[in-house]
């Protein structure tokens, strides 16, 4: 299945890989031109396709767990100044995509959306520190009755060009639920309390709706 964000480039891709596929065997004589062509078009259109697949994940809503909001990988786990809403120190543990994984953003939390804001910015490397603060990025922040303020950031990578932010002040969201769509590469920041117990590692793989990133006993 695909995400909704992607139909238009879906569309558009799926017909410049045909009339791209025919014109290529009607101008190129030579076999394994023709062919590379072919491939390399073919190649193309599956990068398309798998950025925006949308895999269906169960998930049982917990209040004692915060959950990853994406797949991709730990990069970091550290206290930090949250300067834009909360203004004191939290712990962040944040998530690097590659342009493989899937880019769906889920809520990583159920409550009511005290937060969103869009910020412009620039398209530094998403790994890159100053790109929680620089980059094109959205802050959202949650209201969950038992961690209380969790909030998340999604940042735009050098590729990344359009962030989809679902999340309106006053919504009240549900944890697994779809929260947005960051295209062509992309970073997630998650602020927590302090003394929070994060449940991942640096390095770590995650699968946005089944890994947890912290829990609360």
């Amino acid at each position: 299945m695909f995400h909704k964000e992607g139909a238009k480039i879906i569309l558009i891709s799926t017909f410049s890989f045909t009339v791209l596929l025919l014109a290529s065997s009607h101008f190129i004589s030579n076999f394994w031109i023709l062919k590379t062509v072919q491939i390399l078009l073919l190649f193309m259109l599956i990068m398309v396709l798998q950025f925006f697949r949308n895999p269906k994940r169960h998930l049982e809503v917990n209040d004692y767990q915060i959950t990853a909001p994406v797949d991709g990988k730990v990069v970091v786990i550290e206290e930090v100044y949250e300067a834009e809403y909360f203004k004191d120190k939290r712990l962040q543990v944040s998530i690097f995509m590659s342009p493989i994984n899937v880019h769906v953003t889920r809520y990583c939390t159920s409550g009511k959306v005290k937060f969103s804001k869009y910020h412009p910015g620039k398209y530094l490397v998403a790994w890159d520190p100053k790109s929680s603060t620089e980059n094109e990025r959205t802050t959202v922040v949650i209201e969950n009755r038992i961690f209380g303020e969790i909030l998340y950031r999604q940042i735009a990578g050098a590729l990344a060009k359009r962030i989809v932010n679902y999340a309106e002040e006053g919504m009240v969201v549900r944890q697994g639920a779809d929260a947005g769509f960051i295209k062509f590469g992309s970073r997630v920041d998650i602020y927590l309390p302090l003394g929070t117990e994060v449940n991942v590692k640096l390095g770590q793989k995650t699968i946005g709706n089944q890994t947890i990133i912290a829990i609360k006993k």
